[in-house]
C-alpha cells in the first residue's frame, strides 16, 4: 500500500509492470497534450487508417486544444488541391512565425544605436555561429513574405473570394498586407548601412508630403526623430519592427483566421451555384479531415518551403550589407525596396503630394472597399469580365510604374560618374567597385591608361609611349597634373604613364573593364581615355585615382583636337576631365561576389 495520499507511478509499476505502466503514462500525457488523441489514435492517423474510437477523437483538438481551435476540423474536398488556394494563406502564416523566430535570434546580438548597430551586423556575419545564415534566412524570408501575401490577395481577387459574406475578411487581409509591407520596410534601417539609410530616407521623406503641411512636417519628424535620421529614428524604427507592427500583425492574423473559420474556405467559383455560398455546408462524402490529410499536407509545404530557403541561403543568396551609413554621401541609383518601386515610379510623374501620398492612399482605400464596390452575386470568371479587366490593368500599371521607379528610368546620370562609380563604389548588393578586390600587391605605384588596352598586347608599349608624347606636346599632361594636385590634393611631382606590369593581372583586368565601359558610353564620352594613378599615400596604404579625359566637341576628332591644342596653347579647352579616388590598405580583404 502506498505511503502517499494518491496513487504513484511506483504503484502502477508494482501492479501492472514497468512496460505497461510507462506506456499508459506516456499515453495519458499524449492525450492531454493533443486534447483528445492517444498514441493509438496518432498511429492510425499517420498510417491513414480510419479512427477506431467513436466519436472521432481527431475532432476534439479543434474544440478543446490550444493550437488547433483556429483551424476547421474538416475541409471541402474542392479546396484541398493546389487550386484554388495554392496554400498561399498557410504559407503567409508560416512566414509570420518564421520571421519571428529568426528575428529573435538576431535580436540577441543587436543594439539599436548608430554607434554600434553596424558593428553588430559585422559581428553577426563574422563571429556569431551561423549568424550570416540566420540573417540571410530572415532577410530572404521577409522578401518572400511580401511576395506570398501579395500573391494570396491576388488569388483571392481572381477567384472573387472577397464577395459577401467575406468583405470584412478581405479588409483584414488588406491590413495584413500593409503591416507586412511596413514590417519589411522598417527592417531596412536596422543594419545602419548606406542601403538602409537612403532607402528609408526616401520612404520617410514621403511622409513630409502628407497634407496639410503642418501634418506632413510633424509626421516626418515623428518618424525620423529629428531633422535627419539618427539615433532617435533608428530606435523608433526598431521598436516598430520588433514590437508595434508585429503586435498588429498577430492580432489581425487571429481576426483573419477567425473570420475564415466562421465563413469557411471559399469554394472554386464553378463549384457553387450563382449567388450561393455553400462553403460551410460540407457533405459527408466530400469531407477531408484536417487530421491527418490536411495537417500532413501543410507540414509538407512547410518542409519544402524551408528547404528552398535553406538551399538559396546556402549557395545562391546573401543579405546585402553596404558600407557604414553616411548621410553626407548620397550613392548613385538609390531606390526604395522593390515592393515600393511603383510609388517611386509614380513620383516621377509629377506632384509629390498627389503621387506619393494621395495616389497610394486611393489604391489601398479602393482595395479595402472592393467587396462593397463589386456587389455582383456571381463569382464565375465569365460574369466578371469588367473586374478582371480592371484587375489586369491595375497589375499592368503596377509593373510599368515599378519599371519607372528603377534608377535607369527618367534619371540622367552623367556617363563619367556612372563609369567611375563602377570602378570605385563601396560594397553593395553583393557587388562592389572593380578596384577594391584587386590584391594590394597587384597595385604597383605608377600611372596606367586604357590606351594600352586599345592597342593590344603587342603594341601596348608603343601606344603608351605615344600617349605620353601627345600629352607633353599639347600641354594636356601639365593640365592633368595640375588637376590632380589642386582639385584632388594628390601629392605627385610628375605624371608619366607606363604599361601594367606582368605580375599585376588583376589590375590589367580592371583596365580592360575600364576600356569596355568607355566604349559603351562612346556617345557621351567621345574619344575618351581612362587613366589609373596609383600612389603610396602612407605606409601600407595606397591611393588610386581613376580619371576620364574626353572630348565634348562632336565635330572634332581626337587627333584634330590635340593638334589644335598644340597650335593655340589652350590645353585646358579641348578636353574635359573627371576623377574619383579610393584608398586600399594592405590588410584589407575585399572579395568580389561570385559571377561578378
Amino acid at each position: 500500500m502506498t505511503v502517499l495520499p494518491f496513487p504513484s507511478f511506483l504503484d502502477d509499476v508494482k501492479e501492472k509492470g514497468l512496460k505497461r505502466a510507462v506506456f499508459e503514462g506516456v499515453n495519458e500525457v499524449t492525450e492531454r497534450v493533443t486534447a483528445g488523441m492517444n498514441l493509438q489514435d496518432i498511429r492510425e492517423a499517420l498510417r491513414g487508417e480510419a479512427p477506431s474510437r467513436k466519436p472521432n477523437p481527431r475532432l476534439t483538438p479543434h474544440a478543446d486544444g490550444f493550437w488547433l481551435h483556429m483551424r476547421p476540423s474538416y475541409f471541402n474536398r474542392e479546396v484541398t488541391g493546389l487550386y484554388p488556394t495554392f496554400r498561399l494563406g498557410w504559407l503567409s502564416t508560416y512566414f509570420v512565425f518564421f520571421e519571428t523566430i529568426t528575428g529573435m535570434f538576431l535580436m540577441i546580438y543587436y543594439t539599436p544605436s548608430p554607434e554600434v548597430a553596424y558593428e553588430n551586423m559585422l559581428n553577426i556575419l563574422s563571429n556569431v555561429p551561423l549568424g550570416q545564415f540566420v540573417r540571410d534566412l530572415h532577410r530572404l524570408g521577409a522578401e518572400a513574405m511580401v511576395l506570398i501575401v501579395t500573391l494570396h490577395m491576388l488569388r483571392t481577387f481572381l477567384t472573387a473570394s472577397y464577395k459577401r459574406p467575406r468583405g470584412f475578411t478581405w479588409a483584414t487581409g488588406v491590413v495584413l498586407l500593409l503591416a507586412t509591407l511596413f514590417l519589411s520596410f522598417s527592417g531596412y534601417l536596422l543594419p545602419w548601412d548606406q542601403l538602409a539609410l537612403w532607402a528609408v530616407t526616401i520612404g520617410a521623406s514621403m511622409a513630409e508630403a502628407v497634407p496639410p503641411e503642418i501634418v506632413g512636417t510633424n509626421v516626418n519628424l515623428l518618424l525620423r526623430g529629428g531633422p535627419e535620421i539618427g539615433a532617435n529614428g533608428l530606435l523608433r524604427f526598431y521598436l516598430l519592427h520588433v514590437l508595434a507592427v508585429p503586435a498588429l500583425l498577430f492580432v489581425f492574423t487571429g481576426v483573419h483566421y477567425y473570420k475564415v473559420i466562421i465563413h469557411g474556405h471559399s469554394l472554386p467559383p464553378k463549384a457553387e451555384n450563382i449567388g450561393e455560398d455553400t462553403a460551410k455546408r460540407v457533405p459527408l462524402d466530400k469531407r477531408v479531415y484536417f487530421i491527418p490529410d490536411i495537417l500532413t499536407s501543410e507540414i509538407m509545404w512547410i518542409g519544402v518551403t524551408t528547404f528552398i530557403l535553406v538551399v538559396l541561403c546556402t549557395w545562391f543568396y546573401h543579405a546585402p550589407l553596404e558600407a557604414h551609413a553616411d548621410p553626407q554621401v548620397t550613392p548613385l541609383g538609390t531606390t526604395a525596396p522593390w515592393y515600393f518601386l511603383w510609388i517611386q515610379g509614380a513620383l516621377k510623374l509629377g506632384d509629390k503630394t498627389f503621387w506619393g501620398v494621395i495616389f497610394p492612399g486611393l489604391v489601398f482605400t479602393f482595395l479595402i472597399f472592393l467587396p462593397y464596390i463589386d456587389t455582383g452575386v456571381s463569382r464565375r470568371f465569365a460574369h466578371r469580365r469588367f473586374m478582371l479587366t480592371l484587375g489586369f490593368l491595375l497589375m499592368s500599371a503596377t509593373v510599368v510604374l515599378s519599371y519607372m521607379g528603377l534608377p535607369e528610368f527618367g534619371v540622367a546620370t552623367a556617363a563619367e560618374q556612372a563609369v567611375l562609380h563602377e570602378l570605385t563604389m563601396s560594397p553593395a548588393h553583393n557587388h562592389m567597385g572593380k578596384l577594391l578586390p584587386v590584391p594590394y600587391e597587384q597595385l604597383p605605384v605608377g600611372a596606367y591608361t586604357t590606351r594600352q588596352i586599345e592597342a593590344g598586347p603587342e603594341e601596348a608599349a608603343a601606344a603608351v609611349a605615344a600617349f605620353n608624347e601627345e600629352l607633353e606636346a599639347t600641354g594636356l599632361g601639365a593640365t592633368l597634373l595640375q588637376e590632380l594636385q589642386q582639385t584632388h590634393k594628390l601629392d605627385i611631382a610628375s605624371l608619366r604613364f607606363s604599361t601594367v606590369p606582368a605580375d599585376a593581372p588583376e589590375l590589367y583586368k580592371v583596365l580592360e573593364f575600364f576600356e569596355h565601359e568607355l566604349d559603351a558610353h562612346e556617345a557621351e564620352l567621345r574619344n575618351a581615355v581612362g587613366m589609373l594613378v596609383i600612389t603610396q599615400n602612407q605606409p601600407n596604404l595606397k591611393r588610386i585615382d581613376a580619371l576620364i579625359m574626353w572630348n565634348p566637341v562632336e565635330e572634332e576628332t581626337a587627333d584634330e583636337t590635340l593638334q589644335n591644342a598644340a597650335q593655340t596653347g589652350e590645353a585646358e579647352q579641348p578636353f574635359r576631365i573627371f576623377a574619383q579616388h579610393i584608398f586600399i590598405h594592405a590588410d584589407s580583404n575585399y572579395f568580389a561576389a561570385p559571377g561578378a
